[in-house]
């Protein structure tokens, strides 16, 4: 205890001024350490008021995916009425720990801490004061002076004293007290602390009675159920990573399947990815990949990130055929019923390609409208491929039924001699590839070859030639005119039979009949001792030209005496030779037609033989202007054939 003035009180002085600093600066990190628990405890009072709205407003989020979460939404709000009861308690900890813990320390440092740091600036006034007084007193001179003045620096050197005393002892008792008193401010705000704990746990307790634990018992074993159900649904998840691991890498590819892909023909709706073609310019286009989807008789689009599809194409009445597009593979267009062109489409595989083109027919056909569509597409899909002879039929036929096949009556008695064993029927695939695209326009590289070897004359951009270019149509020994539709075109591998035309008018006219396609091209077929020409009757531009050597086969369909075909051996650029069957529709029987053929090749083979030449024209009646003609052709073609192209009537 400071009681005195002297040096040893002002070293003792100089201690506890040290304590009190460090127990000032003490106290200032305790009130912080006081007011961040305080200032946690509100902020936990915040935290379970907010956590009590977000646990109500699970309820109000509309998850899409929300079935069967009735138990969760109901337990919540269970959860959400406890969390209200524990805010209220928080909030009232909050208050206490304010009132009896922050307080205390509070005050601690504002009055006792404050009132030390006061009486200590007091002191050092008074200290220096009194020193000041000392100092003029020490000055007075030994002679004698006024009194007057003597005294007053004696009244003031004895109250400077007075003053320092009196500071001094308050200063002195002050640090006295503090000794005692920061015990105090030490231990008040913890028993504050304590007991407000205390109270919080207690009603804590309290409010958990054992309908509580029983309701957490019960939310513990629904929690375990769904984990069990959570380890099941992984073990099966991780069963299927397996297999799919197990399986071969070809299963992903786009077209693994392409040599014999299993094809639903009977579908009435369809989803996929497809290629949609757009044009940018004039001549660019673009590729764009797009999820396509069938919806009653319309074709949708959904682009990524949309969240519905789009109207595309009205699919009712309209017609699908595959196309070949900017040399890419599995293209299809669709064309509305008027006759314009819609969309071209690509697909990934030929399974995807032709499933595709079987579904948006199907669609075409409104079959989605019936009571039964999935059973109305099996019966129209078996009806079209029953319309077309198989082609084991025309094997069945005789070898003697088409002689105007053989070029001549020596070759088919020797067709009849030769012993039937000796006969090989060939396959279907030796006879024409899996997958040959057909050709349902006639587009022809014949005349733009020859504009190739004729350099003299005009190329026509559409590969169209007029008549005049065709000189030896005049000096032609035969000229007999056919009114013919196209059906289709396809290559083949072989040229030795005639199964391969069948196999071709078999394929041509059922991928007709699947597809719905019954747009044909008609034609004028001008037979010479030359050349097979095709003509536009409107225009008289020829559209193809073959050379009659080059035609290898040729025939009739014998049970429909309409239809003719035959195939062409044409150079290619490689140097090689490709082989074509080409299908037509006559107005006239297609013997007629191959008649014409066959005496054509004849008129070739005896040319080198004048004799053999003037005894075959002998045979065949002549035209007004000298043209060798069959009789009875030109009364059967009337109704397509123009006058001037027409020969004569009557017999020469």
């Amino acid at each position: 205890m400071l009681i005195a003035s002297g040096p040893s009180t002002r070293s003792l002085l100089s201690v506890f001024e040290e304590d009190a600093g460090t127990l000032t600066d003490y106290t200032n990190q305790l009130l912080q350490a006081m007011q961040r628990v305080y200032g946690a405890q509100n902020e936990m009072c915040l935290a379970t008021q907010q956590l009590s709205k977000q646990l109500l407003a699970y309820e109000k989020q509309n998850f899409a995916l929300g079935k069967g979460d009735e138990e969760v939404i109901s337990t919540l709000h269970y959860f959400s009425k406890v969390v209200d009861e524990l805010n209220v308690l928080h909030t009232e900890l909050a208050k206490q720990l304010a009132d009896t813990m922050v307080l205390p320390i509070i005050q601690f440092r504002e009055k006792d801490l404050t009132e030390v740091s006061t009486l200590k600036d007091l002191f050092g006034l008074a200290s220096n004061e009194h020193d000041l007084s000392m100092a003029k007193y020490s000055r007075l001179p030994k002679k004698k002076e006024n009194e007057k003045v003597k005294t007053d620096v004696v009244k003031e050197v004895a109250a400077a004293r007075r003053k320092q005393h009196l500071s001094s002892l308050q200063y002195y008792c002050a640090l006295n007290a503090l000794q005692y008193r920061k015990r105090v401010a030490m231990m008040e705000p913890m028993i504050g602390f304590a007991h407000g704990q205390i109270n919080f746990f207690k009603k804590g307790a309290e409010m958990f009675s054992q309908n509580m634990n029983s309701f957490l018992s019960s939310v513990a074993d629904m929690v375990q159920s769904i984990q069990v159900e959570l380890e099941a649904e992984a073990e099966k998840m991780r069963v299927s990573q397996q297999d799919l691991l197990s399986v071969d890498e070809s299963v992903y590819a786009p077209d693994s399947d392409v040599a014999a892909p299993q094809i639903n023909r009977n579908l009435i709706q369809k989803a996929g990815y497809l290629n949609l073609r757009s044009k940018t310019g004039l001549v660019t286009t673009t590729w764009e990949r797009l999820y396509f989807f069938t919806q009653g008789g319309n074709l949708m689009c959904q682009p990524r990130g949309a969240v519905a599809g789009g109207l595309i194409q009205d699919l009712d009445n309209c017609s699908v055929m595959a196309v070949d597009c900017e040399d890419r593979r599995y293209c299809f267009q669709i064309t509305t019923p008027n006759g314009k062109s819609g969309i071209i489409l690509q697909a990934e595989s030929r399974k995807e390609n032709e499933e595709w083109i079987c579904a948006i027919n199907n669609i075409s056909r409104q079959i989605y409208l019936t009571d039964n569509p999935e059973a109305v597409a099996i019966k129209l899909n078996q009806t079209a491929l029953q319309a077309v002879t198989p082609i084991t039929s025309f094997g069945k036929k005789q070898e003697s039924s088409c002689p105007s096949q053989n070029l001549r009556n020596l070759e088919l008695e020797n067709d009849k001699i030769a012993p039937k064993a000796a006969v090989h029927v060939l396959d279907a695939d030796e006879l024409i590839a899996p997958g040959t695209p057909i050709q349902f326009d006639i587009v022809l590289p014949a005349t733009e070859f020859l504009d190739q070897n004729r350099g003299s004359r005009r190329t026509n951009p559409f590969g169209e030639t007029e008549d005049e270019t065709f000189p030896e149509a005049e000096d032609s020994l035969l000229q007999q005119m056919f009114v013919v539709r196209f059906l289709g075109s396809m290559a083949v591998r072989t040229d030795t039979s005639r199964e391969v035309i069948y196999e071709a008018m078999r394929q041509v006219l059922a991928a007709r009949a699947i597809h719905n396609i019954f747009r044909t091209t008609e034609s004028h077929l001008m037979v010479t001792s030359r050349t097979l020409r095709l003509i536009d009757p409107q225009t008289q531009v020829t559209r193809a030209n073959f050379e009659l050597t080059s035609v290898m086969q040729f025939a009739a369909h014998q049970e429909n005496k309409r239809l003719v075909g035959f195939v062409v051996r044409t150079p290619e650029s490689t140097g090689g030779e490709a082989l074509s069957t080409y299908v037509f529709e006559s107005n006239s029987e297609g013997e007629k037609i191959c008649y014409a053929i066959s005496l054509g090749k004849e008129i070739i083979e005896v040319q080198k033989d004048p004799e053999a030449l003037a005894q075959l024209m002998l045979s065949i009646p002549l035209t007004n202007d000298g043209k060798y003609v069959l009789l009875n052709e030109q009364a059967d073609d009337s109704d397509g054939s123009p006058s001037e192209n027409r020969g004569a009537e009557s017999e020469a």
